[in-house]
């Protein structure tokens, strides 16, 4: 129902802007003496690097669109507390904001394709927006939980088509993706501490309210961003912009495949693969990591300062992304950093408990994935060309969700059977060996030839 909504209200918006195509005009445009190869730059080359005259924009649209998502994710147990729920429907209801992302991300990245990305992601900016003042009217458990099904939904993809532009915007560049998540994480780290201001000043209504506010300088930001260019049509490559059809509010199965196909390409394989071996090591910090350092005495506040050290570092270290693109191979790069953070994450019990040893790991692994992040993001967006973006992104997210609901049960299996310390070896040694297989995808990877440029053609 929500894709449904969003595909036709992206259906009626108005037309494309022209000045903001992300590439030179159409050769008939062109200057005299220039051919059409030279209208038409290739996307995301080694030799000419994109130049964004006005960036900041996009860094406003990062820092608002994943602090829209943290804002919700610290407001709703507030609430759900204040109702009198118990645990167990806390818990429901704050795993049911992922649902529609794990069917439905894919289906509305290849919307974003289609449509055009700036469209797709306002739409779902509005649905958080006017669902912001419904929260407080809401005491009730199951009309509560459909509504974070849907705002939930609204806000993971608000933050796929955030990511989306930035990719297409910047062609791929580590640089500009990298400012990007920094200013990304600024919006994780101040979302909280204004959410909870609100809620201790005056409860549920200013909480949301502000929540309202914060969409809607998000949507400023959004407007002062320039549209991505979208997919020409073969057959009428005059008109750019696709006319709305009912069948675009469902999902096709054809989409499916073709996203899904994608990990056929080494590049996006092996980035997929870290992807999922970085998961695991923030699966192994919400769990195992928790439970050692509250079995060996640290306090709570001692436990996070260690989280706002990882964060911290892992900003800063995005700030390096473009840097560590250029002086290396990127694949090697990826992967020995994920490596890297496998030892600093798994050597915690080997530290003593000394504070100052866990918070030198928790700031040199934070600062690998910082730097490794935009990376995997640059070679996922330069591997699959222009039209194919939003695509690229739906999969990530359908791949991160996917791998958020199955390796924390599997953390505590291990856990239970060999007990939290020994469980940091035996999960470093598995995640060690999983790495084998990715050294071979990243070779394949490297020699890989450029992917062609294709623009699927809607049907």
């Amino acid at each position: 129902m929500l894709a449904g909504l969003g595909a036709c209200a992206v259906g009626k918006l108005a037309a494309r802007c022209r000045g903001y195509s992300m590439v030179a005009a159409p050769a008939d445009d062109a200057p005299e003496g220039t051919s059409d190869d030279d209208a038409h730059p290739p996307f995301m080359t080694a030799d000419a690097r994109p130049v964004l005259k006005n960036p900041m924009p996009l860094y406003v649209v990062g820092l608002f669109s994943m602090g829209y998502v943290d804002f919700y994710i610290f407001l709703m147990p507030l609430y759900c507390l204040s109702l009198g729920m118990s645990a167990g429907e806390i818990g429901v209801i704050v795993g049911a904001r992922s649902a529609l992302a794990v069917f439905l991300s894919i289906h509305i990245g290849v919307l974003m394709d289609r449509f055009g990305t700036r469209r797709v992601t306002l739409f779902f900016v509005w649905i958080g927006i006017g669902l912001a003042p419904v929260f407080p009217l809401v005491p009730w458990f199951w009309p509560l939980l459909l509504l974070q099904v849907i705002n939930g939904g609204a806000l993971s993809f608000a933050w796929s088509g955030s990511q989306t532009l930035i990719a297409q915007l910047a062609e791929g560049d580590a640089g500009y993706i990298g400012r990007f998540s920094f200013f990304a994480r600024i919006g994780t780290a101040v979302a909280p501490i204004i959410t909870g201001a609100a809620w201790d000043l005056g409860g549920a209504w200013p909480a949301y309210l502000i929540g309202a506010g914060w969409g809607m300088v998000l949507t400023i930001a959004l407007l002062r961003a320039p549209e991505a260019e979208v997919a020409p049509r073969e057959a009428q490559p005059e008109q750019p912009s696709l006319a709305f059809r009912l069948r675009d509010t469902l999902p096709r199965l054809s989409d499916y495949i073709s996203c899904f196909a994608l990990m056929a390409i080494p590049a996006v394989a092996a980035t997929m693969a870290i992807m999922f071996l970085r998961t695991a090591t923030s699966g192994v910090q919400f769990s195992l990591y928790i439970v050692y350092l509250d079995g060996i005495g640290l306090t709570g506040t001692s436990i996070g300062i260690l989280f706002a050290a990882i964060e911290t570092a892992s900003g800063f270290g995005s700030l390096f992304a473009g840097r560590a693109m250029r002086f290396g191979d990127p694949q090697k790069t990826m992967l020995s950093g994920t490596v890297l953070s496998i030892l600093f994450i798994c050597a915690t019990p080997f530290l003593g408990g000394i504070f100052a040893l866990l918070f030198l790991a928790q700031v040199a692994r934070g600062w690998l994935q910082g730097v490794v992040q935009p990376m995997m993001f640059s070679v996922q967006a330069k591997a699959v060309g222009r039209y194919r973006q939003g695509s690229v992104v739906g999969l990530r997210q359908t791949m991160n969700r996917l791998s958020a609901i199955i390796i924390p049960p599997i953390m505590g299996a291990i856990a239970d059977w060999w007990g939290a310390t020994e469980s940091f070896v035996v999960l470093g040694v598995f995640l060690l060996l999983a790495c084998a297989p990715i050294v071979r995808i990243t070779r394949r990877a490297a020699g890989a030839p450029a992917v062609t440029e294709e623009a699927p053609e809607p049907t």
